[in-house]
């Protein structure tokens, strides 16, 4: 079964096309590496909750969008492999311009356990 690694972004709205452009050349690095699929989904209805949300997840700020993301690979030794290549690579190694804050990026590695 497939390995995903999962993300949620807080991202200034004022920042969402350099975003767009970071993320689809980010999404082209992993896939050049070996990742099978990578997905950026902006929120589009995600509610502030009473006890958890997306929003809250992220300490979301005014003006600020969420954005959920995944990787997909084969497996988690496969991730592993090809995240060591990306970190390596310099386009990434050496990129200092983030269009959002790292800082409250939440990230993990998931087995798949239900694939249809």
């Amino acid at each position: 079964m497939a390995y995903v690694d999962g993300f949620v972004v807080p991202v200034p709205k004022t920042n969402i096309a350099a975003y767009r452009e970071f993320a689809t050349k980010a999404g082209k690095i992993w896939k050049e590496h070996g990742a099978l699929e990578f997905h950026e989904c902006q929120a589009d209805d995600v509610k502030p909750g009473e006890l958890t949300s997306f929003p809250q997840s992220v300490d979301m700020k005014p003006g600020e969008t969420v954005f959920f993301s995944w990787i997909v690979y084969e497996s988690r030794e496969h991730r592993d492999q090809v995240n060591a290549k990306v970190m390596n690579d310099p386009r990434v190694s050496e990129s200092k311009d983030m269009p959002f804050d790292g800082k409250r990026m939440i990230f993990g590695g998931f087995k798949s356990v239900v694939d249809l």
